[in-house]
C-alpha cells in the first residue's frame, strides 16, 4: 500500500523527539527530551476549564474574548494595534497556527528563510504548502545573525522569512540588531515575515524579548503566532493564534475552520482566564525557570559539556560535547539512555545537512552534530533525579565518565 502515499508522506519521517519521550515512557527513562511541563497547570486555569466543561461549552465554538484579550496584551507588551475583530485567528496551538500561515501565503516553488538551527515543525509545513526552505546558518557560539549569510540566501522566489525568538533550540533571543537587520531586508525586498513568540514571556537576565512586528514598516508584513502552551504549562490544551493584517487572518480562519474548525471549546474558555493573568503570575514564571535553568547549566557545565552561551530564553539548553569527545550526539543520547536512564535530544535534528562551517575552521566539518538539547521544564524532583542518575556516572574528578569513550 505505500505506493498509494503522497509524496510528501514517502518523505516524511517520525519526529526524533517524540519518538525519544515514547522510548522515555517506556523505558522509565527520565524525559529531558520534549519540551513540556511535567509539574501541574495552574490550578486556577484548571477550575476555569472545569468550570467551561460543566457550564457544557464543549461544542464547536469561536471565543472572541481571546482575540480581545491577545490584541490588548500585544499593545500592552509591544506597542502593536492590532483589531481584534478582524486581525486574530484562533488556532489549535502555535503548531496549527503556523502551518495554517503557510497554507494561506506559500505556492509552490516559493523560498521561505528560516534560521539554522530551526524547530523541526517548520520546514514539514512549508514542504506541505508547497514551499522550499531556505536555511541561514546562525554562528556559534552564541548563535549570531550574519546580515551577509541572510542577504546571500535572498533569491527572486523568496517571499518569507521566519524568526522563533526566544529561539528553540539555543535558548537566544534575537538582539535588536539582528531584529534591525531583518527588518531591513524584509522592507527592501517586500517580504513577509513569521514569527513564532510561543516563549515570549520566558527570559532570563533581565533580556527583554522583542517582538519584529514593534520595528518600524513591520506591522503590515508580518504574522505572529503564539499559544498558551508554554506560558501557562498546558501544551496539551492547544489553544493558540496568529495575529496578521486582515486579509492574512481572513485566509487563516478560512483554512482553520477546513483543517480542524474549532479549537477545543472549554481550552478557550479557559483561554480567558490564562490571558487576564496578573503581572506577577509573569514574574514568578520567569523566576521559577531560572532557578532550573541555572540548575541545569550547573550540572551539564560540572560534568564536562561546554555551555558558552546560557540560555536567554526559552526553557532549553543546547550544550556542546567536549572538544575532545570523538562520538557523535546520537551515540552519546543511545549512552545515556542506556546508562543513566536520561533522555536527551541530539542537537543534529535541528541542523540540516547543506550547511557547512564554511569559513570557521574551528567548527570542523561536523559541529552539527556536537550539540544536545536539554529541557528544563520540569519539576524540581525530575530535575534531581536526573541529576543524581547523571552524576552516578562521573570519574572521580566529577568529569562524565560516558565522555571518555572512543566508540563512534
Amino acid at each position: 500500500m505505500e505506493e498509494k502515499l503522497s509524496r510528501f508522506a514517502k518523505a516524511s519521517k517520525p519526529s526524533p523527539i517524540q519518538q525519544l519521550s515514547h522510548l522515555a515512557q517506556s523505558s522509565n527513562a527520565i524525559n529531558l527530551a520534549e519540551g513540556f511541563p511535567d509539574f501541574p497547570a495552574p490550578t486556577h486555569l484548571k477550575q476555569a476549564a472545569i468550570s467551561a466543561i460543566n457550564s457544557d461549552f464543549n461544542q464547536y465554538r469561536h471565543v472572541q474574548g481571546i482575540c480581545e484579550y491577545v490584541a490588548k496584551n500585544a499593545r500592552d507588551m509591544q506597542g502593536l494595534e492590532v483589531n481584534p475583530l478582524t486581525e486574530v485567528a484562533v488556532c489549535c496551538g502555535q503548531t496549527e497556527a503556523f502551518a495554517d500561515v503557510m497554507f494561506a501565503l506559500i505556492d509552490p516553488g516559493d523560498e521561505v528563510i528560516l534560521f539554522d538551527p530551526t524547530y523541526e515543525t517548520y520546514e514539514g509545513c512549508i514542504l506541505m504548502a508547497g514551499g522550499t526552505p531556505v536555511f541561514v546558518p546562525l554562528d556559534p557560539p552564541c548563535w549570531t545573525l550574519d546580515r551577509d549569510k541572510l542577504i546571500k540566501a535572498c533569491t527572486a522566489k523568496t517571499k518569507v522569512i521566519v524568526l522563533n525568538s526566544p529561539h528553540n533550540p539555543t535558548g537566544k533571543v534575537f538582539s535588536r540588531d539582528e531584529l534591525e537587520v531583518i527588518a531591513e531586508v524584509c522592507n527592501d525586498h517586500d517580504y513577509l515575515a513569521v514569527t513564532d513568540e510561543v516563549y515570549e514571556h520566558i527570559t532570563f537576565d533581565n533580556v527583554k524579548h522583542i517582538s519584529l512586528a514593534s520595528l518600524p514598516r513591520m506591522q503590515d508584513r508580518i504574522i505572529i503566532t503564539s499559544s498558551l502552551s508554554k506560558t501557562y504549562s498546558v501544551t496539551g490544551w492547544r489553544i493558540g493564534w496568529a495575529i496578521a493584517p486582515a486579509c492574512i487572518a481572513s485566509a487563516i480562519k478560512n483554512i482553520h475552520v477546513k483543517l480542524t474548525d474549532s479549537a477545543p471549546a472549554p481550552f478557550q474558555e479557559a483561554a480567558l482566564t490564562a490571558l487576564t493573568s496578573a503581572p506577577k503570575f509573569y514574574a514568578s514564571l520567569r523566576a521559577d525557570y531560572n532557578s532550573r535553568r541555572d540548575f541545569m547549566v550547573e550540572l551539564l557545565s560540572g560534568i564536562g559539556f561546554q555551555i558558552p552561551h546560557k540560555p536567554q530564553g526559552s526553557f532549553f539548553v543546547f550544550a556542546e560535547l567536549p572538544k575532545e569527545y570523538a562520538c557523535s550526539d546520537i551515540y552519546f543520547v543511545e549512552q545515556l539512555i542506556k546508562q543513566a536512564g536520561v533522555v536527551a535530544v541530539p542537537g543534529c535534528g535541528f541542523f540540516h545537512t547543506e550547511l557547512r562551517s564554511e569559513g570557521r575552521p574551528e567548527l570542523g566539518p561536523e559541529y552539527h552534530r556536537r550539540y544536545i538539547r536539554f529541557a528544563f521544564c520540569k519539576s524540581d524532583a525530575t530535575l534531581t533525579a536526573a541529576s543524581q542518575r547523571v552524576k552516578a556516572l562521573v570519574d572521580s574528578a566529577g568529569y562524565l565518565k560516558l565522555f571518555s569513550t572512543n566508540e563512534i
